[in-house]
């Protein structure tokens, strides 16, 4: 039975030789790439056509990599389960009455599947690290201004990464030695080293990060001496399956000589209802764009404009976008802005200060990736809250701009758990060092 993995399946050649050369790679259907169709898994971009390639696409055809296609996703990145596509649900290789996670649940799907080696998702509240979990592949993401977002269609410009998603750790970090570094046509991969952070004006003697980064090379497994952190607010609630093998997980870094603290953030609390205001917010304004005129569904010309426009917006977004777009629309609207925006961020900032309390406690920070096991398809469009409410412990990433990455941490009733490690702003290393100790 086909997994429906793919939107379009499409081969596009790399350049030759290079680190990925004869590695095959899913792209999700929010990254651009010239001549090939881009949909965001929309009915609006059905047949949408970018005229250029993201960075991170030109990046993947300079080292070699063979492109097999357009990966499945949640329409426009707004879901956790890969069925609010419009090309219909993905299915979970692992067990096929299950959800793959989402939203790049296609990409995810592939790389479990072995119908790519490698694969690109993009993770905006853990759109990356979620299907990775939910398939039982690693996922990584990245630092906010590590890699390029030109390209990507933007759902919430201020939190989300592209991300790369492989069988294992040491793939998933070659592949983000490719696609990291900066990029003159987006301004947050500029890195100040004088400390002003991502999006800092450019010196001369400006250095991006990645640029003497080695990710793969990091892959050592030697967590000796390292000291981890385990978020004990993301246990509270979590599947007793899922805690298990989070807590098994743990043992064996212990046996391989990490030492272990109990961390607590309180902000967590709030985290995702901080992040869903924000993030519906920052898609009310990205979406605003497509009206049918210049590019998507039309709406046709007769009649007034705003009817076209409701006509357009109607019939080319799901009902998933139409809810978000409305959410944020109401949290930015006259007399909201302050009750909600203004306190969202404000959440934000605790979230923040929380990670850079703990960061001085330990190396690297675990939690259960998914609190919850796959669900069954179909079980979780019903209850959006419910849905939303299983992010809990990979938003708080996000809003802080942090790299995590999800390992396999074995399975429970057949199916996958995954293993999410934290790291300090641009700290990929040490999470890919403690990643590959657990693959171990």
């Amino acid at each position: 039975m086909s997994l429906n993995a793919f939107i379009t399946e499409e081969t596009i050649e790399g350049d030759g030789d290079g680190p990925l050369a004869d590695m095959t790679v899913a792209v999700k259907d929010n990254i651009s790439t010239e001549g090939v169709r881009t949909t965001c898994g929309s009915a609006m971009l059905e047949t949408y056509v970018p005229p250029y390639d993201a960075t991170v696409v030109e990046r993947l055809k300079g080292a070699g990599a063979t492109i097999i296609g357009k990966a499945n996703m949640d329409e426009f990145g707004m879901g956790g389960t890969t069925e609010t596509s419009a090309y219909g649900a993905t299915k979970n290789p692992v067990d096929e009455g299950h959800v793959p996670g989402g939203s790049s649940g296609g990409s995810a799907a592939a790389v479990a599947a072995g119908e790519a080696d490698l694969a690109l998702g993009s993770d905006t509240g853990g759109s990356v690290r979620n299907p990775a979990a939910f398939c039982g592949v690693v996922g990584i993401k990245p630092t906010y201004g590590l890699v390029s977002r030109y390209g990507l269609v933007a759902y919430a410009n201020s939190l989300e990464q592209i991300g790369p998603i492989a069988r294992n750790v040491e793939d998933a970090a070659a592949l983000l030695d490719v696609i990291s570094g900066p990029d003159p046509r987006d301004s947050t991969t500029r890195f100040d080293v004088g400390g002003e952070g991502s999006g800092a004006a450019a010196t001369a003697d400006d250095t991006h990060p990645a640029t003497d980064s080695e990710y793969a090379a990091a892959a050592d497994g030697d967590v000796d001496s390292t000291t981890i952190g385990v978020v004990t607010d993301l246990l509270d609630g979590a599947d007793d399956r899922v805690v298990e093998r989070f807590e098994a997980a743990i043992d064996d870094l212990r046996a391989q000589g990490a030492e272990t603290v109990d961390v607590s953030l309180e902000s967590v609390e709030h985290a995702v209802q901080a992040y869903y205001v924000i993030a519906m917010s920052e898609a009310s304004s990205n979406l605003a764009r497509f009206d049918g005129v210049r590019y998507g569904k039309s709406g046709g010309y007769e009649g007034n404009w705003n009817d076209a426009f409701a006509s357009a917006r109607e019939e080319g977004f799901g009902e998933e976008v139409k809810r978000r777009i409305l959410l944020g629309t109401f949290a930015l609207s006259a007399g909201y802005h302050d009750k909600y925006y203004k306190k969202a961020q404000d959440a934000r900032a605790w979230v923040k200060h929380d990670f850079d309390d703990a960061f001085e406690r330990a190396d690297v920070l675990a939690t259960p990736t998914m609190p919850v096991l796959p669900p069954a398809l179909g079980e979780s469009l019903d209850d959006p809250l419910q849905l939303y409410l299983m992010d809990a412990n990979t938003v708080p990433v996000n809003l802080a701009n942090l790299p995590a990455i999800s390992v396999p941490a074995g399975e429970a009733d057949g199916l996958p758990v995954g293993l999410q490690l934290i790291g300090p702003k641009f700290g990929e290393e040490a999470i890919i060092r403690a990643a590959s100790a657990v693959e171990n």
